[in-house]
């Protein structure tokens, strides 16, 4: 039998998850028999059913001492791992912000590698139920979302199915963009808005058109200069900072899109030019890696009450990219 005392710091959450902070080398398997056949003690009191907990509160956990043995390392070793794979944003009950490195896919698929973020997260948390929100590219950098349950996801979907979270992004690009039509977005940021026709293939790739052909999905972003680095690219060409706001998010948008426009990603092996890209180095000095492009802020609306989200109503996540090159 193992016990603590609920801190300030764990005052309000649920039993399981203050267990897991305490004893991480446990697995939710285990935590969850224990549940089941009343195995957990709440003051005393047996429970069978998770439930919040308050600051003062005596847990008691009535499992084998040898799952509380002989791991401690091990946990110490995944995290030493995983901390470069991610970093936590923010976290609430039901949801789990991270900051994803570059290079590392969301989910396992053909030429992802043997990890994913979302294997890597499961581990971490001991929550098999812990489930992607949505996804970006293995390339690609930045915030991804992540929900703890059923009832969690089901409703984090329903904010972007129903447009109530904002997406924006930070890239790197060759030249300096001015088309589109100034608009005010949500948070009175003025940008510019272009919009296009994407075609996507059957490898995955797509390409861009100015009128709409057969099979064509509408697209459509927003964005403004944050900085230019003058003459610091290939023959002198500027190089753009961008904020880009997807107002639709199909695959590869930002990047292709873009690219279409004359202005492609730097570091953008497939819409970009392989030329252009390797007159950039990296912050190391070897190529650069990765194209310049990070998953840098959400920003939520107003949710409705029934939503389970409902808490985070006009909340903003946001991150640094973390450019590797030199400019």
């Amino acid at each position: 039998m193992k016990s603590f005392i609920v801190t300030s710091e764990q005052n309000g959450k649920h039993v399981v998850r203050n267990v897991i902070d305490a004893f991480p080398m446990l697995k939710s398997a285990d935590i969850n028999r224990a549940l089941k056949h009343r195995d957990i003690r709440v003051d005393g009191k047996r429970i069978s059913a998770d439930m919040a907990v308050y600051e003062g509160q005596e847990i008691q956990i009535w499992l084998p001492d040898q799952l509380f043995e002989n791991m401690g390392d091990k946990h110490k070793k995944t995290n030493a791992k995983s901390d470069a794979d991610y970093k936590i944003v923010a976290e609430t009950d039901n949801l789990l912000l991270v900051n994803k490195r570059q290079g590392l896919a969301v989910h396992s698929g053909a030429n992802t590698g043997d990890t994913s973020l979302i294997d890597i997260l499961r581990e971490d948390t001991h929550n098999r139920e812990l489930d992607l929100v949505h996804r970006i590219d293995m390339n690609t950098g930045g915030i991804i979302m992540l929900a703890k349950n059923k009832r969690a996801l089901d409703d984090a979907i329903k904010l972007f199915k129903h447009n109530l979270l904002i997406k924006r992004y930070r890239c790197l690009v060759l030249g300096v963009p001015s088309e589109g039509e100034n608009v005010i977005c949500e948070d009175e940021t003025i940008m510019k808005e272009v919009s296009h026709f994407l075609e996507k293939t059957s490898n995955g790739n797509v390409f861009i058109h100015d009128t709409q052909q057969a099979g064509d999905l509408p697209i459509t972003s927003r964005y403004h200069v944050l900085h230019v680095f003058k003459g610091k690219g290939p023959e002198g060409i500027d190089v753009a900072e961008l904020e880009v706001e997807l107002v639709t998010g199909r695959t590869h948008q930002i990047r292709a899109q873009f690219a279409h426009m004359g202005y492609p990603i730097i570091g953008d092996g497939n819409y970009g030019r392989n030329k252009q890209n390797m007159f950039f180095k990296g912050l190391n000095g070897g190529k650069v890696s990765y194209q310049q492009l990070f998953a840098t802020s959400l920003i939520l609306r107003k949710i409705p009450s029934d939503n389970i989200h409902s808490n985070l109503s006009g909340r903003r996540f946001e991150i640094e990219p973390r450019y590797d090159v030199q400019i």
